[in-house]
């Protein structure tokens, strides 16, 4: 999709820096909603005290409005969020995915503890308007200045058509995969052939729980599934929690929404890179003319 096509999916953003600029973009959003003929209940995903505000200003309403402390949806990685999403429009969206959503993501928790997992949020929203593009959901991203700092609120504005600087999501997704990844240190573990087995072994030498460093061994044979044939031996390095692999391709992806669609729904290489998004925090892909680079990070 580019920016010049219509999208049934309404992706909009709304800024607050109080109580009251809350409930003033909240409480017409989800009016809209209860108002909308033969749409579900609207839902309200945001932090606690949020939700208190509007189940006392919408009164005998808000027994209309679904409402989820954000830190109950929000619990994973970006690519977590994403599949949540799409499970919810699934179970509970009306007819072509018809409902209103007010999400509110918990800055002061994963999303903004670091500019390295913000740029991940940030790619979560740009990606939204591709992922959720034949839904005719309706979607208000709020974002509160008190939690959410400047430089998080300038760049979700990129990300939401009715903004004045939205971009086209694969433009912004090219930017954010056109910084390079930082050279894996000196020292790292190489593997000529990345089996289940021995990756799970060095996991739990370095540190991980075995149950996670199943998951992570399986992210790592999933992923160079995905990516055969290799070139090159496989990278590891990192202490639990933090555990990374490396794997290299001669192919090109060259597909930004790789691994966020879910296998079902899409061509190859999806199975292995949904799983891998799924169970790890960070999954890095960077294409250059020799191919791909896919870093994994457990966590």
């Amino acid at each position: 999709m580019t920016t010049a096509e219509v999208s049934p999916f309404d992706h909009r953003m709304a800024v607050f820096d109080s109580d009251d600029g809350f409930l003033a973009a909240a409480l017409p959003f989800l009016g809209e909603g209860l108002g909308a003929f033969g749409e579900p209940p609207p839902v309200a995903i945001a932090a606690p005290r949020n939700l208190d505000l509007l189940r006392d200003a919408l009164g005998p309403d808000a027994k209309g409005v679904t409402c989820i402390p954000h830190a109950d949806w929000y619990t994973g990685s970006a690519a977590n969020a994403v599949a949540r999403a799409a499970a919810y429009l699934t179970a509970h969206a009306g007819p072509g995915g018809r409902i209103h959503l007010v999400m509110e993501p918990v800055w002061s928790g994963r999303a903004g503890r670091s500019a390295r997992e913000t740029t991940e949020w940030i790619r979560y929203e740009a990606l939204a308007n591709l992922l959720f593009a034949p839904m005719s959901t309706t979607a208000l991203c709020a974002y509160d200045t008190r939690t959410a700092g400047p430089a998080v609120v300038a760049a979700a504005r990129r990300t939401h058509p009715d903004t004045e600087v939205y971009q086209d999501p694969l433009r912004l997704a090219a930017e954010l995969d056109a910084v390079p990844l930082p050279l894996p240190p000196a020292g790292v573990r190489t593997l000529a052939e990345p089996h289940a087995a021995a990756v799970r072994s060095w996991a739990v030498g370095r540190g991980l729980p075995v149950a996670d460093a199943e998951l992570f061994a399986a992210a790592v044979a999933e992923t160079a599934a995905a990516l055969a044939p290799l070139s090159g031996d496989a990278l590891l390095w990192g202490e639990a929690p933090a555990c990374v692999c490396e794997l290299r391709s001669a192919r090109r992806l060259d597909d930004p929404l790789a691994g966020f669609v879910p296998p079902s729904a899409g061509p190859e290489p999806g199975p292995g890179l949904w799983y891998a998004r799924q169970v790890c925090a960070y999954v890095d892909i960077r294409d250059d003319a020799g191919g791909t680079t896919v870093r994994l990070q457990y966590a």
